[in-house]
């Protein structure tokens, strides 16, 4: 049997679901299954590409649903779901048991975990480490913003390597090892080491770059830095430079997109008074109540940076 994974790219809670799936498949549905995982990105709200759907089963794993017939599997906690019409009734209409879904689940990780301890007696003990640090970082439940920045934490490390999501096959092949080994061994492994100490190199440049290009204004972080290859941005930056921050918005731009981000600041969570998924939404993007991020073709950042202007103005009047 052909399982295919499509999991969220270029995120740690991505990978982690999809590692998770992988081994809980494995040893509750079908022992001699065999893998392969793409990832996906938010560069459109439009329908999951049905030609991906080329396994045996499919399975969507921190991402928006499909309505194909061929998904099989799904588990997401994005409160941007179902971003097309009928979507959220197909999932609501289904009855195969096997589409989860908790908007208020912290990460996909620990949700899917939990779900299938629950429903089908896997045991996610030995996966204890990596679904911990799933919940931590996409639940941005760090104490302070410095931990989050100086990445010391192997988690931490592996982090930024999943975020640069640096040449073909590297997530995936990392998703196999992240099913046995330690998060420690995970960073020693020779093709992650290499990777790194230049990502982090890069991460300080970055976090320079942000010092002298963000300003905050109306209790709102602003800074746009798409005229530099800075990849992905750590969003955490933002609030340790600006711990009175509510909120921080950011344009940067990768060879496949034009980024909007936006954040709410996860250390003063009682000045957060907008749905920044929904406000995603009405310019195609997503994400969480929190947090949220809008993806544009890359020739179209002029269009990022007005839109981008706007969101910055609803924050500051909010």
């Amino acid at each position: 049997m052909k399982v295919t994974v499509l999991y969220h790219d270029g995120c740690f809670d991505g990978a982690a679901s999809a590692a998770v799936f992988t081994r809980f498949f494995l040893e509750r549905i079908e022992p001699g299954a065999s893998f392969s995982y793409r990832g996906l990105s938010h560069k459109d709200s439009g329908p999951i590409d049905e030609r991906l759907f080329d396994g045996d089963q499919n399975a969507i794993v921190d991402f928006r649903y499909s309505t194909s017939p061929k998904l099989t599997w799904w588990f997401d906690h994005h409160v941007s779901a179902f971003p097309n019409p009928g979507e959220e009734a197909s999932f609501r209409a289904d009855t195969s048991g096997r589409k989860f879904y908790d908007p208020k689940a912290k990460s996909c990780t620990g949700f899917l975990s939990s779900v299938a301890r629950e429903r089908f007696g896997f045991d996610p003990s030995p996966m204890a480490e990596l679904i911990h640090w799933a919940e931590i970082i996409d639940g941005a439940l760090f104490p302070d913003a410095h931990t989050a920045v100086v990445l010391e934490e192997p988690a931490l490390k592996l982090m930024l390597v999943i975020e640069a999501n640096p040449g073909p096959g590297l997530l995936p092949r990392l998703i196999g090892d992240m099913q046995h080994k330690s998060l420690d061994e995970l960073v020693r492994l020779p093709y992650v080491a290499e990777k790194l100490d230049p990502l982090y190199e890069k991460h300080l440049k970055t976090v320079a770059l942000v010092r002298g290009r963000a300003r905050l204004e109306k209790g709102v972080v602003f800074f746009d830095v798409a005229d530099e290859e800075v990849g992905t941005l750590n969003k955490f930056i933002a609030y340790e430079l600006f711990p009175e921050a509510r909120y921080a918005v950011t344009v940067s731009r990768g060879p496949g997109r034009a980024k909007i981000s936006v954040g709410s600041n996860p250390w003063r969570p009682e000045e957060r008074t907008h749905d920044l998924a929904r406000i995603c939404e009405r310019y195609g993007g997503g994400g969480h109540p929190v947090v949220g991020a809008v993806s544009h073709p890359p020739e179209q950042l002029e269009r990022a940076r007005r839109e981008a202007a706007e969101i910055v103005r609803e924050l500051q009047e909010g």
